[in-house]
């Protein structure tokens, strides 16, 4: 017997009517506490339900929150950016010039991206983000001297700017109310391209959960059924150009090993 299904018979036992409640208030427990950091716990009809059960905090509003993305993130790029990369050049190459990267942090994608990619003449990336984290990547961008990159704090206004390339890698489930089909009725002009990155998709029921995402902070999370999500996009007129998996990404659910999401997904659409 392999290492991981030795694993899996492990948690099915635990996960089991007999062991289920010990394992939840074990979990729970860890969840709420600094070594919970990056697991997820709990399932919830909505975001106002799960914010009821979480522990006050100001969710991604936290300058502290940033560290990761100032100190490493901007700085390199990882297995999952290569497919983002690759499209987004591609739609450089076509004549795009205008990104809108929603909860893109400090402004991860254009300091870490631009190591590689030929940036066309005359860039407009903007970043939607809480104020916390654009303040960092304002005074980033300054320091850099990255007169290309702004920050937004309104969605909905973002929306109606009609940049050509939306990537949203990582973010959208945070978001309340930003499932792709809304956004693309909400926009004043549509992209012509949408990367998305790092969702957390699978066969089953949509559903929110809850996230431990570090320095005492807490946040809901969307999780989508795969195939809901897909056609969403393709109804507003876009067709799936490509998907891939994001392996260094999982969500385990205690107590509901049928939500569990083995790996998240990276899609890219463009209009028809």
């Amino acid at each position: 017997m392999t290492y991981s299904s030795a694993s899996q018979v492990v948690r099915q036992i635990l996960e089991g009517p007999v062991t289920r409640p010990a394992l939840l208030r074990w979990r729970r427990q860890q969840f709420l506490s600094a070594a919970g950091f990056g697991s997820y716990f709990g399932l919830f009809e909505s975001f106002a339900q799960a914010r009821d059960w979480l522990p006050a905090s100001p969710e991604f509003d936290n300058a502290a929150l940033a560290s990761e993305y100032v100190d490493v993130r901007a700085k390199k790029v990882f297995a999952y950016d290569y497919p983002v990369m690759w499209w987004l050049q591609r739609a450089f190459g076509e004549g795009a010039a205008s990104v809108l990267d929603i909860g893109g942090s400090v402004g991860v994608h254009f300091h870490a991206y631009g190591r590689y990619l030929r940036m066309p003449p005359g860039l407009s990336w903007r970043v939607v983000e809480v104020p916390a984290i654009a303040a960092v990547g304002r005074d980033m961008a300054a320091q850099a001297g990255a007169i290309a990159l702004s920050f937004a704090g309104d969605l909905d206004q973002a929306l109606r700017e009609g940049d050509e390339i939306w990537i949203a890698a990582g973010s959208l489930q945070y978001f309340e109310d930003a499932r792709p089909g809304d956004l693309l009725r909400r926009s004043r002009a549509r992209p012509r391209h949408l990367l998305l990155n790092k969702l957390p998709l699978y066969d089953g029921q949509d559903y929110v959960t809850t996230q431990n995402i570090g320095s005492g902070c807490f946040a809901p999370a969307h999780v989508y059924n795969r195939r809901r999500f897909v056609e969403e996009v393709e109804e507003q007129g876009y067709v799936l150009r490509d998907q891939w998996q994001v392996l260094e990404r999982s969500l385990y659910l205690p107590g509901f090993p049928e939500c569990c999401v083995p790996s998240f997904s990276g899609l890219c659409f463009s209009a028809s």
